[in-house]
Formats: structure tokens, C-alpha cells, sequence
């Protein structure tokens, strides 16, 4: 089972609100260094060796000379802990993450300047609160989308309506309880999933942000998380796992990406996805630049290269989610289109509640309670305390 322990003494940081020394930000790009070395999500960073229609690397290797290497992470809390070891240029960074590697001083501040590609950000983005503090960015918006509910449509005659699929026992539609047969995410940030759900079903806790709990909000969240690890047959944080587990071990649903559900129907499954009435929790992840990063020129190409529309595009297309570019869906330089930035919500921005880093002082309320407990709390939680 996944713990979390490495990045507790950066998450301690976040017991209060986010306060970023400023490290020095470049001014002007030399030659690049031959190399760029970047932590991401699965999926995130392809070269044609997954599906040959998806290559965003080979291209920008053979223009600039920079050899691209990744690292694959799997939860945010991995990502944490491999910036605080060092060695890498970027990360992919979502929300949850972010700020603790700018309270870290894990991250520089991003000249945008020398991001000629900024101007084409979409302006939800550019100045989000999980990678802009104190007016400085401290990086360059990459992708964003919902988690996803993913089920068996064998399991389910119709689209389930509601999280209570994954949260409380119930007789599914084939008959079955849905007990051993569901999943849940291996990372404290789903105790916000929790949150969300109590939102809905029992707004008299008065829970404004599935991110800014009191200690009573918190608490509801922990029992009703203790109530669904009875049901729970895995924790995942590896999106290929999940997949192999909905194929081979009968799991019929479970909070999920995009991306396993795409990859899932390829393979022409009985998968489908839908976000319930309760809403959903999301990502907006940042291509974030390591303080000491070793090869910064190659770095900054890098980002640039990402917020080209055509890549945009594919990766969308590719991971089920929403380009960061707007005119990715619509320009035709790649395989995106209008019709397939709506499925994927482009529209739905609004809705969706961006992971972000839980502080004690919060903006809903006098206190809330910080990340580091969610950490201790969530493993807890899965070892039956």
C-alpha cells in the first residue's frame, strides 16, 4: 500500500497559509543544454510509444536538441517527494501540489515573458491561486478536467446518478452488492471526494469547500470514508493497475481519470463515465520549474512547446481532458475538436472543485484543518483506524 509519509515535512509547511520566498527569475534564455529530465502524470508526456498518433516529444527533440526524460508519478504526494529529492527540471504539477512546492521552495517563479506562447492561456488559468502567489507564477498551465465516476455498464443498466455507488453499500443493477467491488483513490486528497459528497447529502454541516473543513466537517468526512473502506477492494494510485483491475478482477466503479476510461473503451470494454449530480472534485495541473533545475534553457522550451495548440490538442484527445490553449478545439491543428472540448467539460469549469491544498486558515471559516493531518488521517483510514 502507497504511504506518505516522505513528503510530511513539506506538508508541514502548509500548516498555515502560503508564503513564498521569491527565488531569483530569469530574464533572458541562452542555448539549451541537451537535456530536460520532467516528473509527470501517466500519460502526460507521450512519443509515440503507447499509440504511434501520439507524439508530442520526437519533434520537439529533433528541434531544439534537448533529449526528453520522465519520470512517471502516480499521486501528487509522489510528485512532492521526488521535486524535494531534486534532480528533475519540471513537473506536472495538480493543485494539491503546487503550492506545497512553492511553500517549499521546491519551484522558481516562471518569467512568462520568455513564454511566448503565454498570450494563448486560456484566462481562467492564468493567474489560478495553485500556481500564482503574491502576483508571481510559478508556472505555465498544462491540462485540466474532472475526476471522473468510471463504471461497468454490465454492472449498471443505467448512468449511476450519485458517488454513493463508491461510498455506501447498495444492490447494484446486476444483482450484486457493490461490496469488494469498488475502488477509491490511494491519496489523502480523497478525503475532499468525501467532502464533496457530504456537500450534497448533508448541508447542515455547512461545508463551503470540499477543501476547508472544520474539525466536525473533517471528522464526517473520516467516518464516512472508515464506512467505504468496507467496501473498498483496492486503493489505486497507478492508472494502468486500475485498468488491468476493472479487465481482470471485477471492479465495476470507482472515482477515475479520463485517461483509464479511454484507454478502457479502446479495448472496447463495457466502460463509461459520468460526473453525478453531487459534482465532482478536478485538476488543473501546471508544468511547474524545479528551484535548482539543472538544464533551465531547455526547460523553459519545454514549456513553451507545451502550449503549442496541436499539442494541446492531441494530449486532450488522448487524455480526456481539457486543453489549457482554448483555440486547441477549434483550429484544427490537431485531433481536437468543438465538439470534443464539450464532452470533455470544457464548458464545465465553473463547476468543478480544483484540487488545492488544505491550510489552517482558510477563507470559508475561522480554521480548517491543514494538510498534514489529512496526510497521517487518510493513512489511518486505510490501515482500519
Amino acid at each position: 500500500m502507497k504511504r506518505f509519509l516522505s513528503c510530511c515535512s513539506l506538508v508541514s509547511l502548509l500548516a498555515g497559509q502560503v508564503s513564498a520566498a521569491h527565488a531569483e527569475m530569469l530574464t533572458e534564455l541562452g542555448e539549451g543544454e541537451g537535456e530536460v529530465v520532467i516528473v509527470a502524470w501517466p500519460g502526460y508526456i507521450e512519443r509515440g510509444e503507447t499509440d504511434k498518433q501520439f507524439d508530442w516529444v520526437t519533434a520537439f527533440e529533433e528541434k531544439t536538441s534537448c533529449k526528453v526524460s520522465v519520470k512517471t508519478a502516480n499521486t501528487s504526494d509522489e510528485m512532492v517527494a521526488l521535486m524535494n529529492e531534486g534532480g528533475f527540471d519540471l513537473v506536472t504539477a495538480s493543485g494539491d501540489a503546487s503550492l506545497r512546492l512553492i511553500a517549499g521552495k521546491r519551484v522558481q517563479p516562471v518569467n512568462v515573458d520568455l513564454v511566448p506562447s503565454w498570450s494563448t492561456v486560456d484566462d481562467r488559468l492564468k493567474d489560478a491561486p495553485w500556481h500564482t502567489v503574491d502576483n508571481v507564477h510559478y508556472g505555465v498551465p498544462y491540462m485540466w478536467g474532472p475526476n471522473v465516476l468510471m463504471y461497468s455498464t454490465e454492472a449498471f443498466s443505467e448512468a449511476p446518478d450519485s458517488w454513493n455507488v463508491v461510498f455506501e453499500e447498495t444492490t447494484l443493477s446486476d444483482g450484486k452488492s457493490n461490496k469488494g467491488r469498488v475502488q477509491a483513490y490511494d491519496g489523502p486528497i480523497h478525503i475532499a471526494d468525501a467532502a464533496n459528497y457530504l456537500m450534497f447529502h448533508k448541508p447542515e454541516l455547512g461545508i463551503k469547500s470540499p477543501y476547508e473543513l472544520n474539525q466536525d466537517q473533517y471528522d464526517a468526512a473520516l467516518d464516512l470514508l472508515r464506512q467505504q473502506r468496507d467496501l473498498v477492494s483496492r486503493y489505486w494510485h497507478d492508472a494502468f493497475i486500475q485498468i488491468d483491475d476493472f479487465k481482470n478482477e471485477g471492479m465495476v466503479a470507482s472515482g477515475s481519470w479520463p485517461f483509464q476510461v479511454n484507454l478502457l473503451k479502446a479495448d472496447n470494454l463495457p466502460i463509461a463515465s459520468v460526473i453525478p449530480k453531487e459534482g465532482a472534485t478536478g485538476w488543473a495541473d501546471t508544468t511547474m520549474m524545479h528551484a535548482e533545475a539543472e538544464h533551465p534553457n531547455c526547460a523553459y522550451m519545454w514549456m513553451e512547446h507545451t502550449l503549442s495548440s496541436n499539442l494541446q490538442s492531441d494530449l486532450s484527445v488522448w487524455f480526456g481532458a481539457n486543453p489549457s490553449v482554448p483555440a486547441a478545439c477549434t483550429d484544427g491543428r490537431g485531433m481536437q475538436t468543438a465538439e470534443g472540448c464539450t464532452v470533455n467539460g470544457m464548458d464545465d469549469f465553473e463547476k468543478i472543485k480544483f484540487w488545492t491544498t488544505p491550510v489552517s486558515k482558510c477563507e470559508s471559516q475561522e480554521a480548517c484543518v491543514p494538510y498534514y493531518r489529512w496526510v497521517s488521517d487518510y493513512i489511518g483510514v486505510i490501515g482500519g483506524r
